[in-house]
């Protein structure tokens, strides 16, 4: 199993705004949070409670460019969203993002999980090739200037 974390802390925001933005998704807010890296997020296909949705997201990540579709199989307000990533079919691959909320802000537990289960472990020697040491580097930097700007983006927004 690859597994690729990071961990952030955002100043003056609740994990539930994040929440609501990134389940509700749209391509117009996606780009405002960082212009010229974020590029699409919206919903392919939406469920009542969310689990179930199909995502698309398409964004930089350092140098790479990302083009991924996910289904949201996990989705608690305001706490966690899950990702399962699937090109036709679902792939081993997920996007976890946990949110804790403290006095200060909220923790925010960003991790990728990559591999097979049973026998088809021997090929997540493959998934090394595209998760590698460089790319995690890169999800690392990411995250930590990605989420602040977010917290940043949605505390200035005007409050309904």
């Amino acid at each position: 199993m690859i597994t690729i974390q990071s961990r952030i802390h955002v100043e003056r925001i609740g994990g539930m705004p994040i929440f609501n933005f990134l389940i509700n998704p749209n391509d117009s807010a996606y780009q405002k949070w960082w212009p010229g890296t974020h590029l699409a997020h919206h919903n392919l296909r939406q469920s009542p409670r969310h689990v179930g949705n199909v995502v698309y997201m398409d964004e930089y990540v350092g140098k790479r460019r990302i083009r991924m579709t996910g289904i949201v199989t996990e989705a608690e307000p305001g706490k966690k969203i899950t990702w399962q990533l699937q090109k036709i079919i679902r792939l081993p691959v997920s996007l976890h993002l946990e949110l804790e909320d403290d006095s200060r802000g909220v923790a925010i537990t960003h991790t990728i999980r990559a591999g097979f289960g049973g026998i088809g472990r021997i090929l997540d020697v493959l998934l090394r090739l595209y998760f590698s040491e460089t790319f995690a580097k890169a999800m690392d930097e990411h995250a930590h200037i990605e989420f602040p700007k977010l917290g940043e983006l949605l505390s200035s927004a005007p409050q309904a």
